[in-house]
């Protein structure tokens, strides 16, 4: 049995029909640009992430940098960021001008550590921007305590997080500031790029309006040198739709999970992923982690069973970032993730079968 990664078409064909009344909506509406489907999307999204606004934007990286430059973080400015990461949440911070602050992540649940945040504080920090990664929460109340001492916001990056909890709380409402994809892979997925930023503050809100439309709150009255970073009107139908099934489409992915964990859990060669007792995952990712990684993924794939690296260069390692000077050996948990970590077929339209073809394909390949 062959095993797809993600198989994004099976999404469409269930919602087929609700996907083509959305286009018809949207097409007689003759509005095309933010206007009613964008309206009606961030309001639905604010009530799901438990906020009080959302603002629709291009991208996921662009709801982060446009984020910080809503709470005024640029040149002179440090923001602390994970060194396990995509390079996106790096990539905000230098698009604003900050200098870019990296903390090594918990070895458990590999989310940044917060009891190293603290020695990482300076008199120029501005923001601290903690990542949900793979689609489990990070310590809100350990990284918002710390913040809130040291008198810094909070930006969360919730790009793998749409629908996960801390302590019963849904995550996109508990930070200063929340952004989120909706890359096509993502759990909340659109046909195309989509991002949003959601916070409980209306003047953070009203700011990244005014910035994702070039600085204007009035046509051709431009009040500061914004960006044209405005949902796709198109996307945000789609997306109303996507939402409707977001929490059932989550609980497929849990259950495929749960029989991961079983299957593999007597395998001592594996590291499986840790879930701390407040948290409720959404399983954007399930990573397992082991020595000789490579080897495994390309038996793996002789079989037929499609895994992916997350992420094979850490960002301080990148080209794009060898001028802040770093090497091998400065930041080793996030290298070692790097060079040990793989992703599992976990998407919600997965053979209900598939954990057991994948896990036992592992057993087979592990000496």
């Amino acid at each position: 049995m062959k095993v797809p990664f993600l198989d994004l078409q099976a999404a469409t064909n269930e919602l087929r029909s609700e996907l083509d009344e959305a286009y018809r909506r949207f097409m007689d509406s003759g509005w095309y640009i933010l206007g009613e489907e964008v309206e009606a999307f961030e309001s639905e999204y604010a009530e799901y992430c438990e906020s009080e606004h959302c603002v629709g934007v291009g991208t996921g990286l662009d709801a982060l940098t446009l984020a910080l430059r809503a709470i005024d973080v640029g040149p002179g400015d440090e923001v602390i960021v994970p060194t396990n990461t995509y390079i996106a949440t790096w990539l905000a911070v230098t698009q604003v001008g900050a200098t870019i602050v990296p903390v090594e992540p918990d070895e458990q649940t590999y989310n940044i550590n917060p009891t190293l945040i603290q020695s990482a504080l300076t008199k120029k920090t501005k923001a601290i921007m903690p990542v949900n990664l793979y689609g489990q929460p990070f310590d809100y109340d350990a990284v918002t305590s710390i913040a809130n001492d040291a008198g810094v916001k909070v930006v969360v990056d919730n790009a793998q997080g749409q629908g996960a909890r801390y302590k019963g709380r849904r995550v996109g409402g508990i930070a200063n500031i929340e952004c989120h994809s909706f890359y096509p892979s993502k759990n909340l997925g659109a046909y195309g790029e989509a991002g949003a930023v959601t916070t409980r503050d209306p003047q953070i809100a009203e700011r990244v309006r005014v910035l994702r439309n070039y600085g204007s709150k009035i046509r051709y009255h431009n009040d500061e040198c914004g960006t044209n970073s405005r949902i796709d009107a198109l996307q945000a139908a789609f997306l109303r739709v996507k939402l409707r099934h977001l929490d059932q489409w989550n609980a497929r992915r849990k259950e495929l999970a749960r029989s991961y964990g079983m299957g593999l859990l007597k395998i001592s060669q594996l590291q499986l992923p840790v879930v701390p007792e407040w948290a409720d995952p959404v399983w954007h990712l399930f990573v397992i982690r082991l020595p000789h990684r490579n080897k495994l993924q390309e038996r793996l794939t002789q079989r037929g069973i499609q895994t992916i690296i997350h992420y094979p260069i850490p960002p301080h390692l990148s080209k794009a970032y060898e001028a802040l000077g770093y090497k091998r050996g400065d930041f080793p948990i996030a290298e070692c993730l790097t060079d040990e970590v793989l992703s599992l077929p976990v998407g919600p339209h997965a053979d209900p079968a598939h954990p057991n073809v994948v896990v036992t394909a592992i057993v087979d390949c592990l000496p």
